[in-house]
């Protein structure tokens, strides 16, 4: 399986999977760009690029929908609101909230597993096509800051704008992959130049 052609089916896979957890929760938001979930091998919540984590990210889509602050942080804390979301996708938890990262470490519960099957299955056979395509020894390949810095889901972020004035923090490289594009205006966002630098 060719290297250039396994990110755009796994991110194609995540577009499907998104679109398989909207179904039954249609105030999900749509996904913007799939690519940049792929770019960075761990989430700041540990959790490896998987259904779960998909599903984990979508509670952070519905809360930002219904305009819940979730987290707090720098968005490292996950709290009773992020939770109470979480409970209804069909994540489980434990029951004390961990000192640094609060509630964020949420698993598929056995109800969640039965009706996501198909969905896991697809995605699992798309990661693994993808982890064995970019870890070939066979020719050397840039696999971004998450590779470089280890399991710390690592990398400089930086502040990306768009025109309406919105801004989120995004690894350089991630964004080099694909536009990530604003949800409240439609257009990408992009890493201003800095003005004076001398």
């Amino acid at each position: 399986m060719s290297t250039t052609q396994t990110p755009p089916v796994l991110a194609a896979e995540l577009a499907q999977a998104w679109a398989d957890i909207q179904r039954y929760h249609p105030e999900l938001p749509d996904l913007a760009a799939p690519e940049s979930l792929i770019g960075e091998s761990s989430s700041a919540c540990g959790h490896e690029l998987s259904f779960e984590r998909l599903l984990h990210e979508a509670v952070h889509g519905i809360a930002a929908a219904r305009g819940v602050r979730d987290t707090s942080r720098a968005g490292r804390y996950h709290n009773r609101r992020f939770l109470a979301i979480a409970e209804e996708l069909g994540l489980d938890h434990t029951e004390e909230p961990h000192p640094s990262s609060g509630f964020s470490l949420v698993t598929l519960s056995p109800e969640a597993k039965r009706r996501y099957r198909p969905t896991i299955e697809r995605l699992q056979r798309a990661l693994k096509a993808h982890s064995a395509a970019t870890s070939s020894g066979a020719t050397r390949a840039f696999r971004g800051p998450a590779a470089r810095h280890g399991s710390s889901g690592g990398g400089v972020r930086v502040k990306a704008v768009c025109d309406c004035g919105r801004n989120v923090r995004v690894v350089p490289s991630v964004l080099a992959q694909a536009p990530i594009v604003c949800g409240g205006c439609g257009k990408p966002f992009r890493i201003p130049e800095v003005v004076g630098a001398a």
